[in-house]
């Protein structure tokens, strides 16, 4: 009735990797798709470079170390760094001692980061420039680079 239609900024809709409560993994972790952790990891967790990883940290996850994907959930720890490239929500449960990286980022309230937030630069390929002067000057003749 009154609707606007939401976009969802998380477009991975599912999790092909489990990593269940009762597994722990020592060594980086490279994936593609999407991996939940419900348990706990001691090394590097990467999403494959140049597709749309995303990671989901359960309130019963843990991660200790550096972390880099397209888009992430978390609600539970991470010891170490975080990066994502695209989408960061923050739940009342993430515990997060490293600094973060993020282009968009969503924090509940109770979410705890001991670190810096960055926010990372958009690409050209990520933003529409219009360039004001040709507009300005020849309205017909605006383009958009």
């Amino acid at each position: 009735m009154f609707g606007r239609k939401r976009n969802k900024a998380i477009q991975v809709t599912k999790l092909s990797s489990l990593v269940a409560d009762n597994l722990e993994i020592v060594g980086d972790v490279v994936f593609s798709g999407g991996l939940r952790v419900d348990g706990k990891i001691e090394g590097n967790v990467l999403g494959k470079e140049g597709e749309r990883s995303l990671l989901v940290v359960s309130n019963r996850g843990s991660i200790t170390g550096r972390v880099r994907v397209h888009d992430a959930v978390v609600n539970g720890r991470i010891d170490g760094d975080l990066e994502v490239e695209h989408f960061l929500e923050l739940q009342a449960g993430a515990r997060i001692s490293g600094n973060i990286i993020y282009r968009q980022l969503q924090m509940d309230c109770g979410a705890v980061v001991d670190g810096q937030l960055e926010k990372a630069e958009e690409t050209t390929a990520d933003k529409k420039v219009v360039d004001i002067s040709v507009a300005a000057s020849h309205p017909a003749r605006a383009t958009e680079q």
